[in-house]
């Protein structure tokens, strides 16, 4: 005899509820309240219960399949990231599916406009190369939205930390720690990404409040946001002997490679130039120095973008929503 596994009947008699509302559990119904809700997970999970995802799909007209759409997947905030987003779908019972673009204008709209979007339900997408004028035009065929790049013209919904607040609370750490040749690594004047733009921005706000200006021999554009950029960016700096007691630099990596060449160069850091990068990836807590960083709250990022993939999912009318998370600044040995 073939034992059977648990249904929805089993979950509903262990719950105490009707098979409706296991069946509005299992499909995330945004309207069972949260009491009832963890009681019937509770059951799920008791009953080891897994639903037939083929039979839901086939109601429901959704895979259950979503994408996650980055630049770079062997970069080490995006690959943290990710993992964050793989839970988070998980726990909505959904797929997710990572994809790679390399900033590359062309596969990012493949990666928008179709590739794939005949095999899934919804994307989260993290463009580089693709200005806000392209993706107001795009005619996605799944619901959209997007990390780390502002639209600014109300047509996806756009999750991310306010750069420009998290910026100028970089330097301004840097300014009380009594540093005043600050240098900003980080400018890509050749993408149309607002991402440096607005920690530029808010680089500069510091300074301005702080009564300095900003010195344009100060701001160091890179290729890209590795450790190699930052390490090349710094020796470009130091060759014509610029002089500089602090790094505010645009992400970890770039941080981790500028420390290499001012330790190559005899500089101490923090005591001759002190170092603050940005993005809170694991690396700069075991770095010699620890790094000082601005960390963005990585789970809160990937919960609020699949919640507003969700509510899209439901309603492709919504008007676009610019979401913004916490971040926080975590001071080390670096400043």
């Amino acid at each position: 005899m073939v034992r059977r596994g648990p249904n929805l009947r089993d979950v509903a008699a262990r719950a105490g509820v009707s098979m409706r509302t296991v069946s509005n559990v299992v499909n995330d119904a945004p309207y069972v309240a949260a009491p009832t809700r963890a009681r019937v997970q509770r059951a799920i999970d008791e009953l080891g219960y897994r639903p037939n995802l083929a039979a839901r799909q086939l109601r429901s007209g959704r895979r259950d399949v979503v994408s996650l759409v980055v630049p770079e997947v062997d970069s080490p905030y995006f690959s943290e990231l990710a993992a964050r987003f793989v839970r988070a779908a998980e726990a909505r019972g959904w797929l997710l599916r990572i994809e790679q673009t390399d900033g590359n204008p062309d596969r990012e709209r493949q990666m928008l406009e179709g590739r794939y979007g005949q095999d899934v339900d919804g994307v989260v997408f993290s463009p580089w190369a693709m200005s806000p004028q392209e993706l107001s035009r795009s005619s996605s065929a799944p619901p959209v939205v997007m990390l780390g790049e502002r639209s600014a013209l109300g047509v996806v919904d756009h999750v991310a930390v306010d750069n420009v607040a998290a910026a100028e609370a970089a330097t301004g750490h840097l300014l009380r720690r009594g540093r005043r040749r600050i240098a900003a690594i980080g400018l890509q004047p050749h993408l149309s990404n607002q991402t440096a733009v607005q920690r530029q921005e808010g680089h500069r706000r510091a300074l301005a409040a702080a009564g300095l200006p900003a010195d344009p021999a100060l701001e160091v554009a890179v290729q890209r946001l590795h450790r190699a950029d930052g390490a090349e960016a710094v020796r470009r700096m130091l060759t014509p002997g610029l002089a500089v007691d602090a790094l505010f630099c645009f992400t970890d990596q770039l941080a981790l490679g500028a420390m290499r060449v001012l330790a190559d160069q005899g500089l101490r850091v923090p005591d001759d130039v002190a170092v603050v990068g940005f993005d809170g990836i694991e690396d700069g807590a075991y770095s010699v120095p620890r790094l000082t960083t601005i960390a963005p709250d990585k789970d809160a990022l990937a919960a609020r973008a699949l919640d507003c993939l969700a509510e899209r999912m439901v309603d492709r009318t919504l008007p676009g929503r610019d979401v913004v998370v916490p971040h926080g600044l975590v001071v080390r040995e670096s400043s």
